[in-house]
């Protein structure tokens, strides 16, 4: 197959689960290239995702790395064939690479978790909150740039409101409620539309709320995605020059138990949407 310019972040995640198998064999990069008769720099292409790998291929490297995992194996090999060409495509080149592939892993996801400290979710976000919001972020923005991030996040939205929805959970603290992101009334609009959303049954809302003891946050925003395995989740997080993806399985086990607990800490999902109500009535 031929090499990529750039590979989408869910295609450098197959690439990194390949040389996890190799490496889980023991065997070096020049050895797994001599069992499939190629070369190491082929093998070094397919493990960073710049090259594409057949399912015939992909099944005879893990056959040589002695993995048995049959629900792993066709998992991987469901990504390696996996066409798709999603409307996020159209945002290829004209927006960070990173738009793309956030909207492309909630495609593939089985269900999202996600911790809101600071903002409103970017799922849940009106028009008026996520204009505002790009916009302060990024004072340099001509408005044309700004209209670009907004129209690409309210089409997002496809993954819960669509007519097959992600099973949704999220944990949002009062501050991201309170903070007038784009004025008092878009606000309130911004919190009635998560009450409406909130209805739904394949979505939770659940608030930490100001009054709670002993709530050291959970660092930045969080959005935990489903893989078709749990070893094939994925956590994003805020880095400081972009968005980290993250999918060892120590790390991926951390996050799991943070949501828990943060999500253990929080008000029931029916005293949550008392609580946004009377933050929207007071408005």
């Amino acid at each position: 197959m031929p090499a990529r310019r750039h590979p989408t972040a869910r295609q450098v995640r197959l690439g990194a689960e390949l040389r996890k198998l190799r490496e889980a064999s023991g065997l070096k990069a020049t050895e797994a290239a001599s069992l499939l008769g190629t070369n190491s720099v082929q093998i070094s292409q397919i493990e960073s995702g710049i090259a594409g790998v057949s399912e015939q291929r992909l099944r005879r490297l893990a056959a040589n790395y002695a993995c048995t995992d049959a629900e792993l194996i066709d998992a991987l090999a469901a990504m390696a064939t996996d066409r798709t060409r999603g409307w996020w495509e159209e945002y290829r080149g004209v927006l960070p690479a990173a738009y793309q592939d956030l909207a492309e892993f909630d495609h593939h996801a089985t269900f999202r978790h996600d911790v809101a400290v600071i903002h409103v979710p970017g799922l849940f976000q009106t028009e008026d909150y996520a204009r505002s919001l790009f916009a302060y972020m990024n004072p340099e923005f001509p408005q044309e740039e700004v209209e670009l991030r907004v129209e690409h996040r309210m089409k997002r939205k496809v993954v819960i409101e669509g007519p097959v929805p992600l099973p949704y959970e999220t944990v949002i603290h009062e501050a991201a409620l309170r903070i007038k992101v784009a004025g008092r009334a878009a606000t309130r609009t911004q919190l009635l539309r998560i009450l409406e959303l909130s209805e739904a049954d394949h979505i939770t809302v659940q608030v930490v709320p100001f009054a709670l003891d002993d709530f050291a946050g959970a660092g930045s925003a969080m959005v935990h995605l489903g893989g078709a395995l749990p070893r094939l989740d994925t956590v994003i997080r805020d880095a400081p020059h972009g968005t980290a993806f993250v999918d060892s399985e120590a790390q991926l086990d951390h996050f799991r138990t943070l949501f828990r607990k943060v999500r253990a800490e929080s008000l029931s999902p029916g005293q949550s949407r008392d609580l946004i109500h009377e933050l929207a009535k007071d408005l």
